[in-house]
């Protein structure tokens, strides 16, 4: 799929970047694979990690500049979108910030993949802009709406626009793997609520999960991932048994349980073996067989949380699961 294509990548320098790089890198033969983030550092040592790629590039830039992501996307036939102000409490206290990057970048990306006729984009999405309660959901969802309703500045012949939406990337910046690992030293780890659930998936996957979105889109689809859940208690005891656990209640913005798919959008998903996939209403692309294929529509009761969830990792497998990962 990426064989001989100029690939580009915002917010490569991230967790999510280094891996989608990595992977790439090792199953295609890209003629370019453009790594566009805002720090120098990062993208220096990056380039340091994967020397010897004469198609690697690294881009200056930043998704509020509009001018800069035209100038890197020329020539670009496949986007990643993947910058994002994500971590919750630091939206919460910056909102005007966090607007400007996953709102107002949201746009940039989109108005330059037209103009530069890009083939497809893919933007990252969060199981927080489902029914969100903090700012970083919030724009989340805007992101999603906009990246779905411009296919209809495209045509059916032109730029192609999908989502995907997952839960927590263990071992991700920000997660909270990393976290509990430098608290064991302590002997205390600190437990928001013990009842708290979250959905779990690898980098691996979540790479996987995109490349999965660039091979079925047709256009304004959100793709979601079947994926099992946890209790984040349960992570703690994989991860520091021998240690004590402290509830300190939950913080700015957060949910108990988290959601992938609200009952408001059942009535536009559909099924399949690994996925659900939510289809945007706009212009009846939610009824047309190119988007739908072999999908089932869910029933209109349904929701998806990580707390309802048929999948569930926990005790041995959890500690097994995370060991390989890491």
């Amino acid at each position: 799929m990426f064989d001989n294509m100029n690939i580009l990548i915002t917010g490569g320098t991230g967790s999510f970047g280094h891996e989608f790089v990595h992977y790439t890198l090792n199953n295609y033969k890209p003629k370019r694979l453009v790594v566009f983030s805002r720090d120098e550092m990062k993208q220096w040592e990056m380039a340091k990690n994967f020397s010897g790629y004469k198609c690697l590039r690294f881009f200056i830039g930043d998704v509020r500049e509009k001018e800069r992501l035209n100038r890197a996307l020329a020539n670009i036939d496949y986007v990643v979108h993947a910058a994002a102000t994500k971590i919750v409490p630091t939206a919460e206290y910056n909102p005007f910030e966090c607007i400007k990057t996953n709102i107002i970048g949201a746009m940039n990306v989109i108005d330059a993949a037209i103009d530069c006729k890009v083939k497809k984009v893919v933007a990252l999405s969060t199981d927080k802009a489902s029914s969100p309660i903090n700012l970083y959901g919030a724009t989340k969802l805007a992101s999603d709406k906009l990246f779905t309703a411009s296919n209809a500045y495209t045509g059916e012949h032109g730029t192609q626009f999908s989502v995907v939406r997952y839960g927590n990337v263990v071992s991700s910046r920000g997660s909270v793997i990393p976290l509990f690992k430098e608290q064991r030293k302590k002997g205390v780890l600190t437990i928001t609520d013990f009842e708290m659930t979250r959905f779990i998936l690898s980098l691996d996957d979540a790479v996987k999960t995109v490349n999965f979105a660039f091979k079925n889109m047709v256009g304004a689809e959100i793709f979601v991932k079947k994926i099992p859940s946890i209790k984040i208690i349960d992570l703690a005891k994989c991860i520091a048994p021998s240690c004590q656990y402290k509830e300190i209640g939950i913080r700015p913005g957060e949910k108990l349980h988290e959601q992938l798919i609200s009952k408001d959008e059942a009535y536009y998903t559909y099924e399949y073996e690994s996925f659900y996939k939510i289809l945007s209403p706009l212009y009846n692309w939610n009824t047309g067989s190119k988007r739908i294929g072999d999908g089932k529509r869910v029933p209109k009761d349904f929701f998806y949380t990580s707390d309802n969830n048929i999948s569930w990792l926990k005790g041995p497998e959890l500690k097994s699961w995370i060991d390989n990962i890491n």
